[in-house]
């Protein structure tokens, strides 16, 4: 049965059949007799978040402008179609062609949070191509993963042939070229494995390390003008952009802001080129511009000026998702508003000076109120906060501190607007902290789950009002992600049998069984509080050692010294940190 008929034939039975029809506008279907290669890009989650990753628009966009190669989205098929696949023997396909995947040459994934590993697994299977990399010969594709959780690969190197590390746009076509040059899978892996960003668990020279790559010029890199216009509508549903790439900031518990570096900005007049391609291509009526700290890039109010004399006759409306507490001005405000007004979202991280001070993120009391008051006095009634629990030397007192600024936040708007004023809603976002490879707190312990309990009863039971609504994530799936992000090899047993019982999807709540992973440990012979809970020595070999993403060692560690000084790193543009990224740097791209 083809999946066209089995959706027409169970149509009451699937939730939301337009995730897996294909066929939406942008979309690219190719003879598939007439190209070289077949690329399955598979996002492991589902659909509608998938298709929200701004990566994924680019590289398939990317490969697909090649005459030699079909690039097609696969994603991972919910519960309710997962059930009817299997039950009519229907192997995972590309949405473009409907094919088996397993008949395609690369079966690649991008790795985007570790929550998704039970995903790959269960993806590969739906495929009917083995799990283990040693029981596929070269007539199964090459599975491999990028993204930044492939900074460590270790969990999954076992499952896969090969790791991309850093930066696609460049390279991508380089592993391609090589690829139609060989003669095979395996003479293909061996020789990929002699590029400096491959990874090759079958081939690495223990001796070298793999070393990340980097785009050094955004304004030259490649950037559609076309994205696929989902049928469905998808976490993020609307024209983005890319203003730049890493962040000058050094938040301690930031991997994004350490391994994306060195801060690289596209020019105005390119972003405004590439917003009105998109928008004309598309339909979207929302151009999203996207970065880690989009307020701190330097030239946004030359292009927000020029974005608004195109969006405004339009109705098409700005969005900043990556605002800083300490830069956002009216201004921004008046940008951001002058088509539609939205909710505002800020991420003061910790409740303290001092716990602000040890995590390095450079924000005081007075920023946050004076946010605040600039939002208020603009008309906004709503604000949404994030928080983390559970970071290095946190008390009881950083945690009442959240409460107290979300108190001082509501007694500003009644200030401001009067107390008949229309209801305040503050929404606070409290994470549980997940020490990542590649920051200043790689080597810290993770809080066991029965402190994160103890500290979100603790944080829940602070005097606040009914305009203040506090969501805490599960400590519980926290563990679980903080032993995959530090893992080595052996974590990929007690990988499998989490798989194996079940587990997928484990990101999200419906779905996740903390039980299950437990008993997969037990299974596995691990012991979770050793990747977990465990203070490394600042001398212990870490598994991810085998990657170089451009920053030392040496300053990590010199920044975790700082932290427990609670002492402040000042921002990469206002004077250098010594990272080391620059010896990597061909162009002077670090500010």
């Amino acid at each position: 049965m083809k999946p066209q008929e089995l959706i027409k034939r169970h149509l009451n039975d699937i939730q939301k059949p337009s995730r897996y029809i294909g066929g939406e506008f942008g979309s690219v279907v190719k003879d598939a007799s007439a190209v070289d290669i077949r690329y399955a890009f598979c996002f492991p989650d589902l659909y509608d978040i998938g298709m929200s990753h701004l990566g994924m628009k680019i590289l398939y966009h990317l490969l697909n402008e090649r005459q030699d190669t079909w690039c097609e989205r696969v994603f991972a098929p919910d519960t309710d179609m997962e059930a009817l696949m299997r039950r009519y023997s229907m192997p995972l396909y590309g949405l473009e062609s409907k094919d088996p995947i397993r008949d395609f040459d690369f079966i690649g994934f991008t790795l985007q949070y570790e929550l998704c590993y039970t995903n790959i697994l269960n993806m590969l299977d739906l495929a009917g191509v083995p799990l283990l990399s040693e029981e596929r010969d070269d007539s199964y594709p090459v599975v491999m993963c990028g993204g930044p959780c492939a900074c460590n690969p270790s969990a999954l190197a076992d499952y896969v042939d090969l790791f991309f590390i850093g930066d696609g746009e460049e390279y991508f076509p380089v592993l391609l070229d090589l690829y139609k040059s060989c003669a095979g899978k395996s003479e293909f892996l061996r020789r990929a494995s002699q590029i400096s960003c491959m990874y090759v668990p079958k081939y690495h020279d223990p001796n070298k390390k793999v070393v990340r790559a980097m785009v050094e010029d955004l304004d030259r890199m490649y950037y559609p003008s076309q994205f696929v216009v989902p049928f469905t509508e998808t976490v993020h549903d609307r024209a983005m952009i890319e203003v730049m790439r890493g962040c000058t900031r050094g938040c301690r518990f930031c991997q994004a802001g350490m391994i994306y570096r060195p801060y690289r900005q596209k020019s105005p007049k390119r972003l405004l080129d590439c917003a009105v391609r998109l928008c004309e291509n598309t339909g979207y009526d929302e151009i999203s511009l996207s970065s880690l700290s989009t307020s701190d890039y330097e030239g946004l109010a030359e292009l927000t000026d020029d974005l608004l004399d195109y969006c405004v006759p339009q109705s098409i409306s700005i969005s900043m998702p990556s605002l800083r507490v300490d830069n956002f001005t009216k201004n921004i405000l008046d940008k951001i508003s002058a088509v539609r007004k939205s909710g505002l979202t800020f991420a003061p991280e910790a409740g303290t000076q001092r716990l602000r001070d040890v995590i390095n993120k450079n924000v005081t009391d007075a920023d946050i109120e004076n946010t605040c008051r600039i939002a208020f006095e603009g008309g906004a009634s709503a604000v949404k906060l994030y928080f983390m629990m559970g970071l290095p030397t946190e008390t009881d007192e950083d945690l009442a501190g959240i409460v107290n600024i979300a108190n001082h936040i509501e007694d500003l708007y009644y200030n401001i607007n009067g107390p008949k004023a229309r209801k305040l809603k503050i929404n606070i976002s409290l994470a549980t902290f997940v020490p990542k490879p590649f920051t200043p707190f790689q080597w810290e312990a993770q809080i066991t789950v029965e402190e994160a309990k103890r500290k979100q009863d603790y944080l829940m039971s602070l005097p606040h009002s009914a305009n203040i609504r506090i969501h805490c994530s599960d400590g519980r799936t926290s563990r679980i992600e903080g032993v995959m992000s530090r893992a080595d090899k052996k974590i990929g047993k007690a990988l499998y049998e989490a798989w194996k019982l079940g587990c997928k999807f484990d990101a999200w709540d419906e779905h996740f069984d903390y039980d299950k992973w437990v008993e997969a440990f037990r299974r596995a012979n691990i012991c979770a509080d050793d990747y977990a809970s465990r203070t490394r020595s600042e001398d212990e070999h870490l598994p991810w050692d085998i990657i170089d993403v451009g920053i030392s060692k040496e300053f990590l560690l010199r920044e975790r010294r700082l932290a427990f000084k609670a002492q402040t790193t000042p921002d990469c543009r206002r004077k250098c940190a010594g990272c080391g990224i620059n010896k990597y740097c061909k162009g002077d791209v670090c500010p």
